[in-house]
């Protein structure tokens, strides 16, 4: 759904500058325009084009959602459209390329708001063992992730972890201002935290790269690093909020695991 707003362009344009911590002069020089007219644009006292919008949209890095919003208040018909995730037809076909050829390693993919979009299987074995309580629907991974009965109990070193996912919602927060991503992020603050931290000397040395997920499971421990990939370019507003979460072993004992575990999980289909 496009976000709708009842307050002028100029606002909203004023808002995104500050929001990137730009001034005036650099983002019309930048977006070629003087900083008088774009000193107007903000005042309301003149209105910019379709054109004039993309341009401050895409200097100013605006999300299609909300740049969707901005050509609404220009008085203009908004420009992305928004597609189900199912019909995404080759951008879908090629998240979920992805996601099969990451296996025996987890991996998915999530909307804006961290809404589980789809999965592999290796990643569906750590969820599933997540109670209906939590996960929704629609599964909210962070939810999962943090909720006390969630996977939580699971993860060994949660006081780092969660700090670690709090101030990357609190980032995405400030780079998005997407919809639902503020009560989210009030909803984890709230969950219990450790009581206390994890002692510095049992930080395995390769937290000297990355924060490593640590999740204890079933099988064995697992130490877990993760990337993200976004798609390049998108011009539909679906696409341009999906995140596809790629896991990796931080040591070899892990990689074995994952192996193991898929070995063990193909035999019993």
């Amino acid at each position: 759904m496009t976000t709708t707003t009842t307050e002028p362009v100029g606002v909203l344009v004023r808002r995104w500058r500050e929001r990137r911590r730009r001034s005036q002069l650099d983002v019309s020089l930048a977006a070629e325009l003087s900083a008088r007219h774009l000193s107007c644009i903000e005042t309301g006292r003149a209105n910019p084009s379709r054109d004039m919008v993309r341009r401050l949209c895409d200097e100013l890095d605006v999300p299609l959602r909300e740049r969707n919003a901005l050509y609404l208040a220009a008085g203009f018909a908004p420009v992305h459209r928004e597609r189900a995730y199912a019909d995404l037809g080759a951008a879908r076909e090629a998240v979920e390329a992805v996601l099969a050829g990451h296996e025996p390693n987890p991996a998915l993919a999530v909307n804006v708001r961290w809404e589980l979009l789809a999965a592999n299987r290796a990643m569906g074995l750590f969820l599933g063992d997540v109670p209906a309580t939590v996960t929704g629907p629609p599964l909210n991974v962070l939810r999962a992730t943090l909720h006390p009965d969630g996977l939580s109990a699971r993860i060994r070193n949660l006081a780092q972890w969660r700090a670690h996912v709090l101030r990357r919602v609190r980032r995405q927060l400030d780079r998005t201002s997407a919809t639902g991503l503020a009560e989210l992020l009030t909803e984890l603050e709230s969950y219990p935290a450790p009581d206390t931290p994890e002692p510095r000397d049992s930080t395995p040395p390769y937290n000297d790269l990355v924060i490593p997920l640590r999740l204890s499971t079933d099988h064995g421990d697992l130490a877990l690093l993760y990337t993200t990939t976004v798609f390049g370019s998108p011009r539909d507003v679906t696409l341009d909020e999906i995140a596809i979460e790629t896991f990796f072993p931080a040591d070899a004992a892990t990689a074995a695991l994952l192996h193991a575990i898929a070995g063990q999980t193909a035999n019993e289909r």
